[in-house]
């Protein structure tokens, strides 16, 4: 029997940990702190009603912590037991959630089912994918962000949009990696005490000014240059992190996540025969969540789709990634753009870094074009001097006068002596 991919009951954790809509705040953190979740399911009567994320608490950090997480719930992906693997990591990835609840018909809950379970499933799924391969470079996102281990924890909260997505390097003063620090370890200073259902203010204020180093978690998780994606995989579910850093020389050069190497393993499965459409590539865009501006994600779209169709003349694409990254600590607006497109004929990267954010995503779907038509020009001028020599092996049996003018013809002669 060929292998297939395990479905949501496979993968699921069974009885996980839920809240109740009029648990407060403080519980759904310390449940976080526990147990080390971002997301919690929340039940009314025993079905399922949304669920409490610590981004979503961390994005209304003025909250009361006596606040009922009624009002901070998120709805989440429809994840029944039948649901592949593929299809679940496409709606994680589509939401930003790292965990989706697994229900029945009648909206019970059945479990939960995580990246860390994808991610852990992926080592014994070789059969159906490439042990060799790109890299964890070739892969990791640039890191193009660090904090300092003697900055303030206040200086966090400007780049609480990065946090959310990944955990950003924490060097020394000669930029050597000593930790990382993310969204869930900035939440250990965030939050305080309440007296009297208030919310202690000063106290907050205070607890932001300690140093970067007394709350990021040491030593990190690292991979060095060169390692096989899947070496990754394995070194994520040993140290039960969401991301580790691909270091060379002490110094962090890239951050590989959950969401990187899922991304690899989508970009894989969709690679199909046949004539490819730009319908059926999946686009993730990350670095914008909670964008207010619906006009400016539908102008994306648009320009992304025009791209895309560039793109498919000379290959298949299967996949593309771009990833937003703010430069929080400039006085100006500028943003880098980073891309990487999954085709047919292998990986494609671009950045862009600018000011103008739609110029920059047109100018990196145009460079990704040029990229594949110089790959697509250089096949059809490899592939006549191939036949060529194709035709003259299969002719060497023959007259020696015809398998001598062959040689000339191709060259063949020239290359041998």
């Amino acid at each position: 029997m060929s292998p297939s991919w395990p479905s949501a009951t496979d993968l699921m954790s069974a009885r996980p940990v839920t809240l109740s809509p009029e648990s407060p705040i403080s519980q759904a953190l310390g449940l976080m702190r526990t147990k080390g979740f971002h997301e919690i399911p929340v039940l009314r009567r025993g079905r399922l009603v949304g669920m409490v994320t610590i981004e979503s608490i961390a994005r209304r950090s003025s909250r009361s912590l006596a606040t009922k997480v009624e009002h901070l719930l998120v709805l989440p992906p429809l994840i029944t037991p039948s649901s592949p693997f593929l299809e679940i990591a496409e709606q994680l990835l589509a939401t930003g959630l790292r965990a989706a609840p697994v229900v029945g018909r009648r909206g019970e809950l059945l479990g939960i089912v995580s990246r860390s379970d994808l991610v852990r499933a992926l080592p014994g799924l070789t059969s159906l994918l490439p042990r060799t391969g790109p890299t964890v470079e070739a892969l990791a996102t640039s890191a193009t962000e660090a904090v300092r281990e003697d900055e303030l924890c206040r200086n966090l909260l400007g780049r609480l949009r990065i946090l959310e997505e990944h955990p950003l390097p924490v060097v020394d003063r000669k930029g050597r990696l000593v930790g990382a620090v993310g969204v869930a370890d900035l939440g250990k200073v965030l939050w305080k005490p309440v007296v009297g259902g208030k919310r202690d203010a000063r106290a907050a204020r205070s607890a932001l000014e300690v140093k970067v180093g007394s709350i990021m978690h040491a030593p990190p998780v690292t991979v060095a240059t060169g390692s096989a994606w899947v070496a990754a995989a394995t070194r994520m579910v040993e140290e039960n992190v969401s991301s580790v850093f691909v270091v060379e020389d002490g110094r962090a050069v890239g951050i590989l996540t959950q969401a990187d190497l899922l991304n690899f393993v989508m970009g894989q499965a969709r690679r199909r025969p046949s004539k490819a459409r730009v319908e059926d590539v999946y686009v993730e865009i990350t670095g914008l969540r909670g964008s207010g501006d619906p006009a400016l994600l539908a102008e994306i779209d648009h320009v992304v789709a025009r791209g895309l169709r560039r793109v498919a003349r000379y290959v298949q694409p299967t996949l593309l990634a771009l990833h937003f990254a703010p430069h929080s600590m400039h006085r100006t607006s500028d943003l880098t753009v980073e891309a990487r497109l999954h085709t047919n004929q292998g990986i494609f990267y671009a950045s862009h870094t600018g000011w103008n954010l739609l110029a920059g995503v047109a100018g990196l779907l145009e460079e990704l074009a040029g990229q594949t038509r110089r790959v697509r020009e250089n096949r059809s001028r490899r592939r006549p001097r191939t036949e060529a020599l194709r035709a003259s092996d299969e002719t060497s049996s023959g007259d020696p006068d015809l398998e001598r003018r062959l040689r000339v013809a191709t060259g063949k002669d020239e290359e041998e002596s």
